[in-house]
């Protein structure tokens, strides 16, 4: 095996790891009549203590892919077992086939309960002459140690008779670190290096990461185990789990953007914004509780307006939405929402181009434009149209102030005008619409046409105010004769774990052209996570009240296997 590969194998074996546990995890919720009720396991990684508590990103998994296989055989149906099999060994293949290493061989039989992956480092080396050099670790726990022995003497032996490293051994901490120096030194190249500390085994992309991940250890204020926002995070994920995913939103921008440290801009908050998963198997689905430290708190969470319910019936929902978002007071929601993401995380940037995409053709300011005036129940929804890329969408708001409404309606009708659009009225079911519309030449075999396109429409029925991008769009919530996805078994299946009637659904298999288009972080994610990615059918997202410096949020994944 070649050196420069080395370091490669053995993230993909990380990969192949947690995939294997996103692809047996969809497998047992598509098939399994087991009890899932606990989850996981109740304990926490190890690793955290090994690594510095600036890393940008940490993956966890907390359960050996193994038991997760041997649970998988037992639930999908006697049939299928086979089929189920071949879809592993295909697996397999496709992620280690080039790193020369036989997972079931040489991997399986010591591989124990924990596998993480971070990030440990924007620049291991702060040697701003060669640009950011990230420091990368693999923390894999060993359930056989001679085996591990086995495995690592195996490897080294590989080398040796390959003849382009020379191996070099070193202590540091007490420990013995070995790593590969190439004969022919490459500028800025990855010296692939291996620790054992008790029954974990460390690799990382240079012996400098290990020492500082040993520092670490050895200085326990140093680790990420023991900063405040991590403990905090943990002590709030309380339910059994399969894994755990944390990521520092300043490093993590810095590291996405290549960049050897985290740049401090005259608006970045002082606040340090951590997001830290849990992943567990509930009798529902897979479900990820989640919790984003650093959130300012500028005042009292969102209450439902007169302390009514949020209603759930605005409009009819067509069964081919592909988002929904339930909700109660608006103006306040969003206020929470962007004060709460630091500038400059990916969250945030990614909710800034879907707000300016919606803004720009008729320069609105949601801010000022829509929010105020929506101060009780409201639902957004997102239509698939004929080209992936491009999405319809509905919002429809309960009108609390009509004389408030009104004023906002007309200064909308004012700004399309401004845009250089006209106002036209329409009669659609019974109801008059206004609409946005403009003028187009079309040419067709030598034949000049006009067209008339619409951008917008909006209409009143009843105590409720109805915007929507396209004639089709309001014609489908309109009618309240043709099948609604609040009858859908699944869609109801989803709602039912909800504690209130707020919530974010996600089709993901009609959204996903779509939202991946307008957010690329999903794309690295789906890459990342592809059989779990695969098998994804919906997830729905309801955030948990509380008055502390912690945002938690449920999301429960609908995991199906076609």
């Amino acid at each position: 095996m070649k050196p420069r590969s080395f370091f490669v194998l053995l993230a993909a074996v990380a990969i192949f790891l947690l995939t294997l546990a996103g692809w047996g995890t969809a497998l047992v919720l598509g098939h399994s009549p087991l009890n899932l009720t606990q989850g996981g396991v109740n304990r926490g990684p190890m690793a955290p203590g090994l690594i510095p508590g600036q890393s940008p990103i940490m993956v966890s998994l907390l359960v050996n892919p193994d038991r997760l296989e041997a649970f998988t055989q037992l639930a999908v149906n006697p049939g299928r077992r086979r089929r189920s099999h071949r879809e592993l060994a295909d697996l397999e293949q496709s992620l280690l086939a080039k790193t020369g290493l036989d997972y079931r061989k040489e991997v399986k039989p010591w591989l124990g309960e924990e596998v993480t992956l971070a990030v440990t480092d924007l620049d291991y080396d702060h040697n701003g002459a060669n640009g950011a050099q990230p420091g990368y670790l693999l923390v894999v726990h060993s359930q056989d140690p001679e085996l591990t022995r086995e495995f690592l003497q195996l490897s080294y032996a590989t080398a040796a008779i390959a003849g382009d490293t020379d191996l070099v051994f070193d202590r540091y901490q007490g420990v013995k670190i070995t790593y590969k120096h190439p004969v022919s030194p490459v500028p800025n190249g990855n010296l692939l290096a291996s620790a054992v500390v008790g029954d974990y085994v460390l690799f990382a992309n240079h012996p400098q990461v290990l020492r500082q991940a040993l520092n670490s250890l050895q200085a326990p204020s140093l680790s990420l185990a023991q900063t405040e926002t991590y403990q905090q995070a943990l002590a709030s994920l309380s339910e059994p789990k399969l894994g755990i995913v944390y990521a520092n939103f300043p490093a993590l921008s810095a590291w996405l953007g290549q960049r050897p440290a985290i740049e401090k801009n005259s608006d970045q908050t002082a606040i340090e914004q951590t997001l830290t998963v849990a992943l567990s198997l509930q009798a529902q689905g897979l479900v990820a509780h989640t919790a984003l430290t650093g959130v300012p708190r500028g005042g009292a969470e969102p209450e439902t307006a007169n302390g009514s319910s949020v209603a759930t019936d605005l409009v009819n929902l067509p069964p081919s939405s592909s988002l929904v978002i339930n909700g109660q007071n608006l103006a306040q929601q969003w206020q929470q929402l962007a004060t709460g993401l630091a500038p400059h995380s990916p969250l945030q940037q990614a909710l800034s181009k879907l707000v300016n995409d919606w803004q720009q053709p008729l320069g609105l300011d949601l801010t000022t434009d829509i929010f105020p005036w929506v101060q009780s129940d409201y639902q957004l929804i997102f239509l698939p149209k004929t080209n992936p890329s491009q999405s319809d969408w509905v919002f429809a708001a309960r009108d609390r102030d009509a004389t408030a409404t009104d004023l906002a309606l007309e200064h909308l009708d004012q700004l399309a005008i401004a845009a250089g659009y006209q106002l036209s009225t329409l009669d659609l079911q019974g109801q008059r619409i206004l609409a946005w519309t403009s003028l187009q030449t079309l040419a067709k075999r030598n034949i000049t046409s006009l067209q008339t396109q619409v951008r917008g429409v909006h209409c009143r029925v009843g105590d409720r105010v109805i915007l929507a991008s396209s004639l089709e769009a309001l014609s489908q919530v309109l009618d309240q004769t043709s099948p609604s996805l609040a009858d859908q078994p699944e869609f109801q299946q989803a709602l039912s774990t909800l504690p209130d009637d707020s919530y974010v659904y996600l089709d993901w298999q009609r959204g996903e052209p779509f939202f991946s288009q307008q957010l690329p972080v999903l794309r690295v994610l789906e890459l990342s996570l592809k059989p779990l990615f695969k098998n994804l059918r919906s997830l729905t997202i309801n955030q948990e009240p509380g008055s502390t410096s912690i945002s938690n949020s449920t999301i429960y994944l609908n995991l199906g296997v076609d």
